[in-house]
């Protein structure tokens, strides 16, 4: 069976190497940035695998939430939707992008013995905003198809 913690690890770990921005799980991350993701585990399911196979394949759904803080050394700043569009903007590619040539997928989720068969944009609910705070966030929900290796 694969064990979704495993892949949540895998999946945050990857939008941060990818994007080199600090992601925190279900959380804010530490360290007071100004532009960040959060990252929450949503829905999943299992497939019924075959008799002679007892391995199931797993499809679960991330939200990755985009923020554009304030800048806390600066008083009266506010996050920008330019900024929290950008980094949804490089969340998008981080989880979706291939290589032209080869077709392959630039940024590998790597989880052993587990292959990805499938990503994909499942919905993007866009831009929100709390203007009491300036604080902006892009939400959007990503798919993956995963089957044991």
């Amino acid at each position: 069976m694969i064990e979704r913690r495993v892949v949540t690890n895998a999946l945050a770990s990857l939008l941060g190497t990818a994007t080199g921005l600090p992601v925190g799980k279900g959380v804010l991350p530490a360290g007071g940035a100004t532009a960040y993701y959060v990252l929450t585990p949503l829905d999943s399911s299992l497939s019924g695998a075959p008799y002679a196979d007892m391995s199931e394949d797993l499809s679960l759904v991330i939200q990755v939430t985009s923020v554009s803080a304030p800048d806390k050394s600066r008083p009266g700043t506010a996050g920008t939707l330019e900024q929290a569009e950008g980094l949804a903007d490089k969340a998008r590619a981080a989880y979706l992008a291939r290589n032209p040539t080869t077709g392959q997928w630039t940024n590998p989720l790597t989880v052993t013995g587990v292959r990805c068969m499938c990503r994909e944009l499942e919905v993007e609910p866009g831009a929100m905003n709390d203007p009491a705070d300036g604080i902006i966030s892009y939400v959007q929900r990503f798919r993956f198809d995963l089957t044991p290796a």
